[in-house]
């Protein structure tokens, strides 16, 4: 008997042992999508039948290797078949690594890495081909060859991930890369002026017209200085609205500019979309502007930060503060434009409101009208209401201002409720049947609770309650749902994003992998299975968002042999096969040379100690997964050469020897055939090697 089922589910008894009788309920893995009306294509599936001797073999599986039923389910529900997709894709951010880490779910397979901020071998990134767009990001005249990534976020069309560009910040040095979901490889990277440090970096309005990037430790902006005794008249906080340009999928700086905020540490930010369209609300923690010393019992930011009850949320007005830029009401600092505080207050972009301590979280509902502040200090997640508080500040509802002047609304007047689901609440995604999942960090549990409003009929408990929490390994900080901070989140599956593994895992050392926690959504209620875990050998990731896998096109061999991965285009400089040649002017080298499987040409070039060399090497290949690499050992030179890509790098021969290059890449059964020589003669004659001068 066949059914026809968008989502099927296969239920059969099996019976482990007398009396026995166990029933799974397995989700099986949403086909791709093929068409751009429908995001799922409904799949014929056959029954499968369990028969006693199918059973018995399951039992004996089960038996010997230790498995509870529970186990079972959890394997049959993220089991993917080879040559089977997985339904969506997690982009989490790599840490310490700089980099960003691209998980199929439900497998919570590792599928690549994209190297950001960080050179990386394998895809050449930083070792010949890369360099250009690493050098954006380096500090002055310093480099700076690493990153600690934090917040990816996804390109939005009217609040909807829409597969094209990925965005990632670096707290460690203030920095914002754009990577391109085409061929998953960076871009662009730009240096915040204005700050040494970041954290609420990235977050995009919701059709990318700019993206977000929250300050944290305040500092004297632009890189000035002043002592920490002046920190109440020097030092600032601020947020940068980047203009990214789809078009050239570029952020465009001239077009950029940034709010100088209160020595506040700002944190995390989250853009309002549909009702809320306009505003970012960013949450900020140690509002008592401590300045701590050295002294042995002197205040420390620790006990410092956390002496009220309350910090502050920000409230901007982005597209009236887009308004007051293009009027000329910023100011340049180390030329770049900001809007002052007073200015922000005097124009209506800017205000305050009261939210619970410690502050790691704010995150808008999908309809866009509820606002969620989760306090590390609170027990407590509050949620504030988009309606309130714009009757608030129509009607000037403040309690006071700030030791700045900025405006602080009244808090019950913008308050909707306060839930408490437990100790030490971050972060909140939602899904599509009304529930709010929240991190519980010293709980080191996910809590799942309603929400009110519109969203009450969507399910049978009282609204603003919490519903129940599932234990996960351990204290976790972020989580994802799939596509669960987008207008239309689609639930099923949430991924805990937890510090600590502890006990999980072979010990590696006395350092040990994080974990990332699958968990099953797909049932409202008190069931929320945790149903796999990765380990994380890279620390510390901290947020990742969940896209469907079918709204993400990215090419699977380059549109054009000769292509330019940075310019997306045919590159000038590309070359075709018969047309390879070593030209020379002078001191200055340039090698035009094309990689085929098995071979490159020229497989031998001769330079001068002393040569600036510039080598244009195209591959020829438009067969899929027909990869090249090319490398000079000595030169520090590695290259991946994906199918039609050309590359283009330069070096000075500054070493005089032989040195074999190769193809790094296992390409076909000649691969170690791929090879060839470069000989640079030394700029002093060599000592000739005769048999009486032999020792």
């Amino acid at each position: 008997m066949r059914h026809r089922v968008p989502i099927f589910t296969l239920s059969f008894a099996m019976t482990l042992g007398v009396g026995a009788s166990f029933v799974f309920d397995v989700p099986a893995a949403a086909a791709q999508d093929t068409t751009k009306k429908k995001r799922r294509k409904e799949a014929e599936i056959a029954a499968v039948e369990i028969t006693p001797a199918v059973a018995a073999d399951l039992q004996k599986v089960a038996t010997e290797r230790g498995l509870r039923v529970e186990d079972l389910t959890a394997a049959l529900k993220t089991y993917l078949p080879s040559g089977k997709l997985d339904d969506y894709i997690i982009f989490s951010s790599g840490g310490h690594s700089g980099q960003v880490f691209m998980i199929g779910v439900p497998s919570m397979r590792l599928l690549r890495s994209i190297a950001v901020f960080t050179p990386e071998p394998w895809q050449g990134y930083g070792y010949g081909a890369g360099q250009e767009v690493l050098e954006q990001g380096n500090f002055g005249e310093s480099e700076v060859l690493w990153g600690d990534t934090h917040h990816p976020a996804l390109s939005e069309t009217g609040g909807e991930y829409d597969g094209q560009f990925l965005f990632i910040g670096d707290k460690a040095n203030a920095r914002l890369a754009v990577i391109d979901l085409r061929d998953m490889e960076t871009k662009q990277i730009v240096k915040n002026p204005l700050t040494v440090s970041d954290h609420g970096a990235s977050f995009v309005t919701p059709d990318t017209d700019y993206i977000v990037e929250g300050g944290q430790y305040s500092t004297p902006l632009g890189f000035a200085y002043s002592t920490v005794e002046d920190y109440e008249a020097n030092y600032r906080g601020m947020v940068t609205l980047w203009k990214f340009d789809r078009k050239t999928g570029r952020i465009d700086p001239s077009k950029s500019f940034a709010l100088e905020l209160p020595p506040y540490f700002q944190d995390l930010a989250d853009a309002g979309k549909k009702v809320s369209d306009g505003l970012i609300f960013l949450n900020s923690f140690c509002v008592e502007s401590v300045t701590p010393g050295f002294d042995i019992g002197a205040v420390n930011f620790e006990a410092g930060c956390s002496q009220r009850d309350t910090d502050y949320l920000h409230i901007i007005d982005w597209k009236k503060a887009a308004q007051v830029f293009a009027a000329g009401g910023c100011e340049m600092v180390n030329g770049f434009p900001v809007m002052k505080m007073k200015k922000a207050a005097e124009e209506g972009v800017l205000c305050l409101a009261p939210e619970p301590k410690s502050p790691h979280g704010v995150d808008v509902t999908p309809n866009g009208e509820f606002i969620v502040v989760a306090g590390k200090l609170d027990p407590h997640v509050t949620v504030y209401s988009n309606t309130k508080i714009r009757d608030a500040i129509a009607k000037k509802k403040f309690s006071s201002s700030d030791a700045y002047g900025i405006p602080v609304l009244d808090f019950d007047a913008v308050m909707e409720v306060q839930v408490e689901l437990g100790l030490g609440p971050l972060h909140t995604q939602y899904d599509n049947q009304g529930y709010a999942y929240t991190s519980l960090f010293l709980d080191s549990a996910v809590a799942r609770w309603t929400l009110g409003g519109e969203y009450a009929s969507k399910h049978p408990e009282e609204p603003w309650k919490l519903v129940t929490k599932t234990p996960v390994q351990y204290n976790i900080g972020h989580l994802v749902a799939a596509e669960g901070d987008t207008v239309s989140p689609d639930g099923g599956y949430l991924v805990a994003m937890n510090k600590w593994s502890l006990d999980r895992f072979f010990p590696t050392g006395p350092l040990l992998p994080q974990n990332f926690q699958l968990v099953d959504i797909a049932k409202s209620g008190t069931t929320m299975p945790v149903l796999y875990d990765m380990p994380i050998g890279v620390g510390e990731p901290h947020y990742a968002q969940m896209i469907k896998a079918d709204k993400l096109h990215p090419w699977t061999v380059y549109p054009a042999v000769g292509w330019n991965p940075q310019t997306q285009s045919p590159d000038p400089n590309a070359v075709k096969l018969g047309e390879e040649k070593v030209v020379r002017d002078g001191h200055n080298v340039t090698v035009y040379m094309t990689a085929v499987r098995s071979h490159f040409a020229p497989d031998r070039f001769e330079l001068n100690e002393g040569d600036s060399v510039t080598m244009h090497i195209t591959s020829q290949e438009q067969s899929l997964d027909a990869t090249h690499g090319f490398c000079i050992g000595g030169y520090n030179i590695n290259l991946s050469l994906e199918p039609g890509e050309s590359a283009t790098l330069h070096f000075k021969a500054d070493k005089s020897g032989v040195y074999p290059f190769y193809c790094t890449e296992f390409c076909s059964a000649l691969h170690l055939e791929m090879l060839g020589y470069m000989v640079v003669k030394p700029s002093e004659p060599a000592v000739k090697v005769t048999e009486a001068s032999k020792p």
